[in-house]
C-alpha cells in the first residue's frame, strides 16, 4: 500500500517547526491543527506571502496538506460552523486536500449530516473534501449510520470521507484494545480517506507514537489494519499526530510503517 505519511502541529512548539521538521526531513504530508489556545496555532496566524508559499509546496506535489478544524467546532452550532468554514478557507488557500472535522455521536445521524450540507458546499468550491474523525466516544454504529445517510445524498458522494483515528478506536467501549475490530465493523460504504495513526494501552487518548505502545513488542495489530486499509483501496495520508523527543523518532516511526505499508 502507497501511502504519504505526514506530522502535524503541536502544542508544544511553535507550529513551523512541525513543519519546517517535515520538510528537511522529507515528509510527504503535513496537517495543520487550528486550535489556538489548546494546540497553538490558527489559521490568522499565517500570512499571506506563507500561504502562497504553502501553495507552491502544495503544487509542486512534495507535500499533501490537510487541516484540522478545532477539536470543539460543532457542525450543529453557528461558532462552530464559522471555525469550520476558516479552516476551509485556509485549506482552499494553501492547496490542501481535506478539512477534518469531529463526528459528533451525540446527534442523530440525519441531524448531523444535515448540518454538514453547507460545509461540504464551501469545500467543493475551495477544492477540498471534509473527512470525518472518529473520537474516542464514536462508535462504529454511529460512523456506519452517518455514512449510511450520508452514501443516500448523490451530492455528497465523494465530497465527504472518513478519517480512522485509530487510537481514538482503541478506546471505544466496544472496541477496547482491539481497533482491527473497529475497523472491521465498518460498513463497506465508509469511505477512508484520512488516518490519524497513534497508539494507546486502552487507559487515555496518550497518543503514542506508533511502535512505542503494544505494537513495540507486538505489530500484528497494525498489520492487520494495514491490510484492510489496503482492502479498502485507502490513498489517502496518514498523519502522526505527536511531537516527540527527540522528534528524530518520528523519522523512524515514518520509515517502520512505511516498511510495513509496503509489505501489503
Amino acid at each position: 500500500m502507497n501511502v504519504r505519511i505526514g506530522n502535524q502541529t503541536s502544542a508544544h512548539v511553535p507550529a513551523w517547526l512541525p513543519y519546517e521538521f517535515a520538510r528537511s526531513h522529507g515528509f510527504d504530508a503535513f496537517e495543520w491543527f487550528s486550535d489556538r489556545g489548546r494546540h497553538g496555532w490558527c489559521e490568522a496566524e499565517t500570512s499571506e506571502a506563507e500561504r502562497a508559499e504553502l501553495q507552491r509546496v502544495a503544487e509542486s506535489g512534495s507535500v499533501q496538506f490537510s487541516i484540522h478544524a478545532p477539536y470543539a467546532a460543532d457542525p450543529t452550532t453557528r461558532d462552530g460552523v464559522e471555525a469550520i468554514c476558516r479552516s476551509i478557507r485556509f485549506g482552499g488557500s494553501i492547496g490542501a486536500r481535506i478539512v477534518n472535522l469531529h463526528l459528533f455521536p451525540q446527534y442523530h445521524a440525519r441531524v448531523y449530516v444535515e448540518s454538514l450540507r453547507p460545509l461540504w458546499e464551501e469545500a467543493t468550491r475551495a477544492g477540498l473534501q471534509l473527512s470525518l474523525e472518529n473520537t474516542p466516544a464514536t462508535s462504529p454504529d454511529n460512523v456506519n449510520a452517518v455514512f449510511g445517510v450520508l452514501s443516500a445524498i448523490p451530492e455528497a458522494i465523494g465530497r465527504v470521507g472518513f478519517c480512522l483515528d485509530s487510537g481514538h478506536a482503541n478506546l471505544h467501549s466496544t472496541t477496547r484494545n482491539d481497533y482491527v475490530r473497529f475497523v472491521d465493523l465498518l460498513g463497506a460504504h465508509v469511505p477512508i480517506i484520512h488516518w490519524h495513526a497513534h497508539e494507546n494501552w486502552g487507559d487515555y487518548d496518550s497518543h503514542l507514537p506508533l511502535f512505542s505502545g503494544p505494537s513495540a513488542k507486538d505489530d500484528r495489530g497494525l498489520r492487520g489494519l494495514i491490510r484492510r486499509l489496503h482492502q479498502r483501496g485507502f490513498a489517502g495520508s496518514a498523519i502522526l499526530e505527536q511531537w516527540t523527543y527527540p522528534p528524530e523518532q518520528l523519522v523512524w516511526t515514518r520509515n517502520r510503517l512505511h516498511e510495513l505499508a509496503g509489505q501489503e
